[in-house]
């Protein structure tokens, strides 16, 4: 299918920063770079090191920079190979390619640029966090975009695999190469940064789909076979609310393994916040009546809440890492 983009309404360019931020979508990388940075905080609190607080801080200051260039270039080309289908998707259209703001030549050049230097930044740190960057750049180019988007409903599961990746990039770039010697790069020296990677895991199915069904049929437009699309909302949903069942699980992790690394208090806050966060899942009506854009309001709630609920369980989990005596202050335990 050739659309030219002719087809689609055109605005004035923006001026060349806009068109590159929008290419990068630095809304979509924050909450990425959130998950990485808490990793580093989790890291230097249960970690026994000789580490500063300028050590953290600078290796913070690597982590968000090389993370949302190599992130950000991802994005860029998926614009590129997405040109032929983003102008028949109204959350798309307005991307710069389909509205003639850069080529889709350039927008490629432009991201594997960026995401190039971004992962090669992470080897002043650690080449432990360099191989998961270019891993999850690879892989959400490779693997996702180009293989699993157009070909199976179980695109978002198994390329959710990329984006899952910022906590071990962070805990990787934390712990540096002079602690993990190990030239296996999935031996971090702790099974706290592969919790934090089966979080976001198991958390991308319900989001991307409560997404999807929200812009329900949009997708079909581009022949991209999303679940909903396919399968239709009631398996959708049957689906989501399993991945849901899974984060409880997961919160439970240190009732039942006590050597994971985590507190005990993790498992009464993450229960407490994945319950908030299913229950806009359960709430969401496969034959809910859709608004005038033939969108379904219940489904946006609980994308939106989706976010919120990443972001609160990484930032729960570094409080609960914090020592009491820190809490406490000069005046100490009473």
């Amino acid at each position: 299918m050739d659309l030219g983009v002719d087809e689609v309404e055109q605005s004035p360019h923006p001026g060349w920063f806009s068109v590159f931020r929008q290419l990068m979508k630095l809304r979509v990388i924050i909450l990425l770079q959130i998950t990485a940075i808490c990793a580093i905080l989790v890291h230097d609190l249960v970690t026994p090191n000789d580490r500063t607080w300028l050590d953290t801080l600078l290796t913070i200051v690597i982590t968000v920079v090389g993370g949302t260039l190599s992130a950000g270039g991802s994005n860029a080309i998926n614009m590129w190979y997405d040109a032929d289908i983003d102008p028949l998707m109204r959350r798309t259209k307005n991307r710069p390619v389909p509205q003639g703001h850069i080529s889709a030549r350039g927008a490629l050049l432009f991201g594997t640029s960026i995401a190039i230097l971004g992962s090669s930044l992470f080897l002043l740190v650690s080449w432990k966090a360099a191989f998961w960057s270019f891993f999850s750049v690879a892989f959400y180019v490779l693997i996702y975009s180009m293989w699993l988007k157009r070909r199976t409903p179980q695109n978002i599961v198994i390329g959710g695999i990329a984006g899952s990746t910022p906590p071990l990039i962070g805990w990787a770039a934390a712990a540096g190469d002079s602690i993990l010697m190990n030239s296996n790069p999935f031996a971090l020296g702790s099974p706290i940064p592969w919790l934090f990677f089966a979080l976001i895991f198991f958390w991308t199915p319900p989001h991307f789909w409560a997404l999807a069904l929200y812009r329900s049929g949009e997708y079909a437009k581009a022949e991209v076979p999303m679940m909903n699309e396919v399968r239709g909302p009631k398996h959708t949903l049957m689906l989501s609310k399993i991945y849901c069942l899974c984060l409880l699980l997961l919160s439970a992790v240190p009732l039942f393994w006590p050597d994971s690394g985590l507190p005990l208090l993790w498992s009464l806050l993450a229960g407490g916040l994945t319950v908030w966060y299913s229950k806009s899942v359960w709430d969401i009506d496969p034959v809910e009546p859709t608004d005038e854009h033939g969108r379904m309001p219940k489904a946006a709630k609980s994308f939106f809440r989706s976010l919120y609920y990443l972001g609160w369980m990484h930032l729960a989990l570094v409080l609960v890492c914090v020592p009491p005596s820190t809490w406490l202050g000069p005046l100490g335990p009473l």
